[in-house]
């Protein structure tokens, strides 16, 4: 029989590794230790690892510069190549890139996103993936144990395996309560977990319980305001279902510059609409508005500078001109509805056109 301490060992060395570890040190230690700690229904731990990995990706994207790591986790969630991963500044560029575990590489299309939730579903040329169904998400309570997939650091690439955290369920918990603790725009349910599981690189990743099945993803980094600690968390799957349904039916999809549509004759635009954005100097540039017209409808609206657009008429924008292009599709007589972040909230307003 293993030693208590060299049991606690071992579980400490599954915290800080990922699969490769698990693999080099199942013959020294799976077949003496209970079953209770390296085994799960269907098979072992070893297995259920084996299980989830084919389900992961590795997404390279924008970034680079200092404390901006360029890269992001996700998984697999329809045999067609749909991912899903966080909503942030590494899908901010034309050039975003998916490593499958098998190590095959694709270019991958932004298909929308929700940025109340920070999720995103991205589409890659490939089908008959191995997958999670997001209806199949379980339910966890407190002290259930729990893997934790992703890309932490970076360190895996190619056809390398993502890290594996274990831990357990701390809490189960509302960001609402905790709004201004956090700087993030969700305020809906989630899980705490005693790993660190929230690092450089983690977010995208998915959550499971130990027979591999879908629990949530992994959110982003968040640091409390408050004490300077860091809440390792993930949202639940049930809170996915709706808007990733959404998403691929089409209700957030990103509007491309010059996509053909009927315009009217006469449209919103800035000017009409009294918002000066940001210069439009980058590739996207972000809708930031730099400056509100006085007596204008965004002026009625009390829409402020540097509020961030992210929604015309349930439409995400990412850019300057798809914020353009959009409004150009609207008549002049119809109402737009915006949702704007500003600081951590996200408001919602209308612009009515003038009588």
């Amino acid at each position: 029989m293993i030693s208590p301490l060299a049991q606690n060992a071992f579980r400490r060395l599954l915290s800080l590794k990922g699969t490769a570890l698990l693999l080099a040190c199942s013959t020294a230690f799976l077949p003496a230790v209970s079953p209770g700690v390296c085994r799960a229904a269907g098979g072992t731990f070893i297995d259920v690892v084996a299980s989830v990995q084919p389900k992961m990706v590795k997404i390279y994207g924008a970034g680079g510069l200092r404390g901006l790591e360029a890269y992001q986790s996700g998984f697999l969630i329809s045999p067609a190549g749909h991912v899903l991963t966080v909503w942030s500044y590494v899908l901010d560029t034309d050039n975003v890139a998916v490593t499958l575990d098998d190590g095959r590489k694709f270019q991958a299309q932004l298909v929308g996103a929700d940025p109340r939730r920070e999720i995103a579903v991205l589409k890659i040329d490939a089908d008959s993936l191995p997958h999670f169904r997001l209806s199949d998400g379980v339910e966890l309570s407190v002290g259930d144990r729990v893997l934790a997939f992703s890309n932490l650091f970076g360190v895996a690439a190619g056809d390398e395996d993502a890290s594996v955290l274990h831990g357990c369920v701390s809490a189960k918990t509302q960001l609402a309560a905790r709004r201004g603790a956090f700087e993030t725009p969700y305020d809906g349910p989630v899980y705490v977990v005693d790993a660190m599981t929230n690092n450089p690189g983690s977010a995208g990743g998915v959550l499971t319980d130990r027979q591999g099945n879908l629990v949530g993803i992994l959110g982003k980094e968040l640091r409390n305001a408050l004490n300077n600690t860091w809440l390792n968390h993930a949202i639940p799957a049930a809170e996915l279902v709706t808007p990733v349904d959404d998403i691929l039916a089409g209700k957030t999809l990103p509007r491309k510059a010059g996509e053909s549509a009927k315009r009217p004759d006469e449209p919103w635009t800035l000017a009409r609409a009294g918002l000066r954005l940001v210069p439009d100097v980058l590739s996207r540039t972000p809708p930031f508005i730099d400056a509100v017209a006085p007596d204008s409808p965004a002026a009625r609206a009390k829409l402020q500078p540097d509020d961030l657009i992210l929604f015309v008429n349930n439409g995400v924008v990412i850019s300057y001109a798809s914020v353009v292009e959009t409004l150009s599709l609207i008549d002049h007589i119809d109402p737009v509805r915006l949702t704007v972040q500003r600081g951590q909230q996200l408001v919602d307003v209308v612009l009515e056109p003038k009588e």
